[in-house]
């Protein structure tokens, strides 16, 4: 079968996750043609030949939240070049590949291209639980505006797909047909790694204006392996307990695997690993993010860490320390077998849409 796969750029989740299902593709032999865009391009242009470049949306944070006014104005100046790029790149594609079926992690112009063609189109991400699912009051307590907006942008992105296959670590109902849950997608280091119980706390923060949060875990006492605060390290740099780590994904990995708990921005990816991994987390959501907000509550509710939405709560890191236990009694009770749940029902629909 002859598969479109369109992977957005924005957050390298949806890359991460993409070159599991793209690997599990080729190996049941479908032909498949990859359009990406931002962060995606190169990251998936290392492990597969050919990857077409498409114009992405992208966001503009600062101050650990997202601009809405620079972000809106940024894709709008990228826009004027950039769409006049993704038709050429269309053109290119009719003639040489002819697709039986698209895929598409939350991507909108292979979506647009099958309903241009007719052709099926199956999403695959796990943003569509905004809309397709109705979520407990206590996870929606006071997110004012946010959720509606950010539901209407989900609904909007890739609407009337023949399925969507939402991956996720909690079960809201679900409230649209043709729609189904699947455990988060791992990539095969997260699968080979053997959990063991350490006593370092692992921290991957990328965002800005972080500087306190360097008392908070030195005051703490344990060995912290601090990820993405100093991005220009080549080698670890100690200072007292804090250990600064350059980014190498076979240490991250170890460390995450090894670790007594995860603090860390509320992205599903890292998210889900834990899970996985029974790593209690403190997630942080970046400010204005809905989808981050949504992550790090149902963690709460599930019981499987702490969300810290604010400063405050970030500094009070000793109230989730004193619970990890806690934590790590209900996640014991997690269970997902690798990638297999999303894998079948997905070659079931495949093979569905072939018949």
């Amino acid at each position: 079968m002859k598969i479109l796969y369109g992977v957005v750029g924005e957050g390298m989740g949806h890359a991460i996750r993409s070159r599991v299902v793209l690997n599990h593709l080729v190996s049941r032999g479908h032909e498949v043609e990859i359009v990406a865009s931002g962060r995606a391009l190169p990251f998936l242009s290392r492990h597969f030949e050919g990857v077409n470049a498409i114009h992405g949306f992208h966001m503009i944070t600062e101050d650990n939240r997202i601009r809405r006014g620079k972000t809106l104005w940024s894709n709008v100046i990228a826009g004027v070049t950039g769409v006049p790029k993704n038709i050429a790149a269309y053109f290119e594609l009719i003639e040489g590949f002819e697709p039986d079926a698209i895929v598409s992690d939350f991507e909108s112009w292979t979506y647009l291209y099958a309903k241009m063609h007719d052709l099926p189109v199956i999403s695959i991400d796990n943003m569509q639980i905004i809309n397709r699912c109705n979520h407990w009051p206590e996870v929606l307590t006071d997110v004012g505006i946010d959720f509606d907006v950010t539901k209407a942008f989900v609904k909007s992105k890739l609407p009337f797909c023949d399925h969507y296959f939402i991956t996720t670590f909690f079960h809201p109902p679900l409230r649209k047909p043709r729609t189904s849950l699947h455990p988060p997608i791992l990539r095969p280091e997260i699968l080979a790694a053997q959990p063991s119980a350490g006593e370092h706390l692992l921290v991957y923060q990328t965002g800005e204006h972080f500087d306190f949060l360097i008392d908070v875990l030195q005051q703490t006492g344990l060995e912290c392996r601090i990820y993405g605060m100093r991005r220009d390290l080549s080698e670890e740099l100690v200072v007292g307990n804090l250990r600064y780590r350059p980014f190498d994904e076979t240490s991250f990995i170890e460390d995450l695997a090894s670790a007594r708990a995860v603090l860390a921005s509320a992205g599903f990816t890292l998210m889900g690993e834990a899970v996985y991994l029974k790593k209690p987390m403190l997630a942080m959501p970046l400010a204005r993010q809905f989808e981050q907000l949504l992550n790090a509550r149902y963690l709460a509710y599930e019981g499987y860490g702490m969300s810290a939405e604010s400063n405050q709560q970030i500094r009070d890191l000793k109230r989730f320390l004193d619970r990890v236990d806690e934590y790590q009694d209900k996640l014991s009770s997690y269970q997902q077998d690798g990638n297999s749940d999303l894998f079948d029902a997905l070659d079931a629909k495949l093979a569905e849409l072939t018949s």
